[in-house]
């Protein structure tokens, strides 16, 4: 039996949330009046990058709630000991500029439509529900897929085997039938190839030009070359061909 469905990450993947997140917050810093306090535009950026990736990992552990995760983030990109109320509303002013600028990738809607006929869809993505079904909705492919799971509800995230195989459960289908697509090598690839799947991930800047992609990981470039790889897994017994 060969490959049944495909089970998509979100941020970076479908939605070019990079662009979004430079765009959103230079808009926010501008507004603020905080852009003068740093060196450049781009030094702001990279102070809140690493800011998101520090209290990212630690939500991923499991030290620190969603909400929690957003309020750190805030205060140490501030470098200011804020109140829960105060973090939360300075937030919320960056998330209306993040939101004016979100996109999907232009190569998104002509995968899922080439693809449409011949697999299931769903997501899991290492954020909310809450946050995900908007942004989903928002960008006009929430009706794409069968189901959408999270880490902060599922209590587990990628790329632990369990986020992956909780999303083979929701499609009551086995590892080896279902498909991964995601866009970090480490976090998506490998976990999602160690879990059984097929895995795929999309370099789209070409991160590892002239390297390797994790063991059992399908690396693409773009999404227009994804029909090829789920028609060639013959791994067990699947077709050869794109239905």
């Amino acid at each position: 039996m060969g490959i049944e469905a495909v089970v998509w990450d979100v941020d970076d993947t479908l939605f070019d949330y990079t662009s979004a997140d430079r765009a959103g917050m230079n808009a926010h810093l501008v507004a603020e009046g905080l852009l003068e306090t740093y060196a450049t535009a781009e030094a702001a950026l990279a102070r809140w990058k690493e800011a998101t990736e520090l209290h990212w990992g630690r939500f991923a552990a499991g030290e620190v709630s969603w909400e929690g995760q957003r309020r750190d983030r805030v205060r140490t990109f501030l470098g200011a000991e804020l109140s829960d109320a105060e973090a939360d509303a300075w937030f919320e002013r960056y998330i209306g500029h993040y939101e004016a600028a979100w996109a999907l990738f232009p190569d998104v809607l002509p995968a899922l439509d080439a693809l449409a006929g011949g697999y299931r869809h769903a997501v899991l993505s290492n954020s909310s529900l809450t946050v995900q079904d908007r942004k989903l909705r928002v960008l006009g492919v929430y009706d794409r897929f069968e189901t959408i799971l999270c880490a902060a509800e599922l209590g587990v995230s990628k790329p632990e085997a369990a986020a992956f195989h909780a999303a083979c459960t929701a499609l009551g289908l086995a590892p080896h039938q279902v498909a991964y697509v995601g866009d970090h090598p480490e976090i998506d690839g490998r976990g999602a190839a160690e879990a059984g799947l097929l895995s795929v991930w999309i370099d789209r800047d070409g991160s590892l030009t002239g390297g390797d992609a994790p063991q059992g990981v399908h690396r693409i470039a773009g999404l227009a070359e994804l029909p090829a790889v789920l028609g060639a897994d013959t791994r067990f017994g699947a077709r050869s061909t794109f239905r």
